[in-house]
């Protein structure tokens, strides 16, 4: 069909309106129109550090050590080959693994360290966490000389989190660290730039992306100060960026990092090279109420992730909004990633969305928009500087409140919370343990919200109201045309 076709229908389809009616922008006003041309892109490029499929990692959050061990071996036995080893902090959600040696020996114990791939999530902890994982490996002699560890440190993170500053390291400090980790055979990527702590803030994909390629320069920098040569500094660096259900953005964001890293490269005279790229599905998209539908969204996520070429894939599990996941829950994430690859195959093209008219356009538009916010963060003295000054909480904050008041009026709409909700829903079973308390933060820390939780506020209180004997209602006056205020 003929663009000139195309349009005709479209006119026709929506009445004699404007076509423009048709395009929709996101909560930071990019904008996506209804049709794009055949893409004239280069050939596929290679995504991934390795050909062929993602890492299917599996969290372990448990925080009684001799449970969590019992769940990683079911999740390695059962067809992960990752694991993301949480820690009681602020990255935990309420759960977490203790920070001290006799519970990660128990965690890990018949653990083949030398056969997967492992990532902590420690938050504030990830030096200590680091050096208790040295110790673990060297006491074990482990046959492989190196292991495929990611530490995930990340102060700046730390920083965007809690709005408390981490405790200053000198170069001095990084360097023993480094050599720390470097005599355990620990031989993955020091630093992260995590990009979790703005997407539960509310950023929008460029916002996201902004901030993790200024989070990556910072550590560069550091890493210099620390005596790196930059080739040696940027294999010493990962990113995280967070997999949504908007399918779409969500794959243009993978392939848009990974442009506007080679970007870097390049600027600092270094031949680009594939980065190390991990994915996890968002927090902020999943709902308490009617948590079944958390399945489907997690689905579309690791099917962006996958296509958009990350590295490592971690599936939060469907009722953890609820709780802590037991093993069904647990199953159902890992399965999520296990059928899309051993069932769709997504992992045997470089890179399926190569070519696509509308994916180019938009990791195209990504990469342009997410560049100048970058130069902004840049202009502000660095992404440290930023956040101490709260001008990336505050554009953040207005994206954030342009999305709510979209989810308010149900332009944006939540399956299950403010589109189609299933009252009677019965929850699924959650582990009995209780979520610890939060722990404190700064007045400039970035919130941790998810899109769904006025709504399940509502929810609440009706509920508690119908205890109460008093049933809720609500006055709809039925201004216009009948059609305007049917039963919905």
């Amino acid at each position: 069909m003929s663009e000139a076709i195309w349009q005709a229908l479209a006119a026709k389809a929506v009445g004699g309106r404007s076509l423009d009616t048709l395009v929709s922008l996101t909560a930071e006003g990019l904008r996506i129109e209804p049709l794009y041309p055949r893409s004239l892109a280069d050939a596929p490029r290679a995504l991934r550090q390795t050909d062929g499929a993602w890492n299917v990692a599996q969290r372990v959050d448990h925080p009684e050590p001799s449970e969590a061990n019992r769940l990683a071996l079911i999740d390695l036995e059962g067809g992960a080959n990752a694991l993301t080893l949480v820690f009681d902090g602020e990255t935990a959600r309420g759960f977490g693994v203790p920070v001290n040696a006799a519970a990660l020996a128990t965690v890990l114990s018949g653990v083949e360290l030398d056969l997967i791939s492992l990532r902590l999530d420690a938050g504030g902890h990830t030096a200590e966490a680091t050096r208790l994982l040295a110790d673990l490996t060297t006491a074990r002699r482990l046959t492989s000389a190196t292991l495929n560890v990611d530490l995930g440190l990340d102060p700046i993170g730390h920083l965007a989190r809690t709005g408390i500053t981490a405790q200053a390291d000198t170069p001095d400090d990084l360097r023993n660290l480094l050599d720390t980790a470097r005599a355990a055979g620990l031989a993955g990527r020091l630093f992260l730039a995590d990009g979790r702590p703005y997407h539960e803030g509310g950023a929008g994909e460029a916002q996201e992306l902004a901030a993790v390629l200024a989070t990556g320069i910072a550590y560069l920098r550091r890493l210099e100060r620390a005596g790196q040569a930059l080739a040696t500094a940027r294999a010493t660096i990962a990113f995280l960026l967070v997999a949504d259900a908007d399918t779409f953005l969500s794959i243009a964001k993978f392939r848009a990092l990974r442009r506007l890293w080679s970007r870097v490269e390049e600027a600092c005279g270094l031949a680009p090279t594939p980065t190390r790229v991990h994915a996890e599905t968002a927090w902020r998209m999943m709902t308490r109420r009617d948590p079944w539908v958390n399945a489907m969204r997690t689905t579309a996520a690791v099917f962006a992730a996958g296509v958009g070429g990350a590295d490592v894939v971690t599936t939060l599990p469907f009722t953890l909004p609820l709780g802590l996941p037991e093993d069904g829950a647990r199953r159902l994430a890992r399965n999520t990633q296990l059928v899309l690859l051993d069932e769709a195959h997504l992992g045997r093209v470089d890179d399926p969305a190569a070519g696509s008219g509308g994916l180019e356009a938009l990791t195209d538009t990504l990469c342009e928009q997410a560049w100048t916010l970058f130069q902004q963060i840049e202009g502000e003295g660095g992404i440290e500087a930023s956040l101490r000054s709260g001008l990336l909480q505050a554009r953040i904050a207005a994206t954030h409140s342009h999305r709510a008041q979209a989810i308010a009026t149900m332009t944006h709409g939540i399956t299950g919370t403010n589109t189609f909700p299933a009252l009677e829903i019965v929850d699924p079973r959650v582990a009995d343990v209780p979520r610890r308390a939060e722990p404190p933060v700064g007045p400039l820390a970035l919130p941790s919200v998810r899109d769904g939780e006025p709504f399940e506020a509502l929810r609440d209180t009706a509920a508690a109201m119908t205890r109460e004997g008093m049933r809720p209602m609500v006055f709809l006056a039925t201004f216009g045309a009948p059609a305007e205020f049917g039963a919905r």
